[in-house]
């Protein structure tokens, strides 16, 4: 519990200056932050994702059926 603290205290300071007025108040304010770390961190996941599976797509002929007018 106390290696869990100490890397919470961390990883709070890390995340940027204290805010608060309270222990209890900084910890839910680097709770914010780290959820929209988190998040941050997904968004440019899902991007970088979708680079590489469209990388070097090669474009595929369209069927002779589909260039007809209705």
């Amino acid at each position: 519990m106390k290696y869990l603290r100490i890397a919470w205290r961390i990883w709070a300071k890390s995340l940027g200056s204290k805010d608060g007025r309270t222990d209890r108040e900084a910890d839910f304010v680097a709770g914010i932050r780290t959820f929209i770390f988190i998040s941050y961190l997904a968004t440019n996941f899902f991007i970088i994702s979708g680079v590489i599976r469209h990388w070097n797509d090669i474009p595929t002929k369209r069927l002779p059926v589909l260039d007809q007018p209705i």
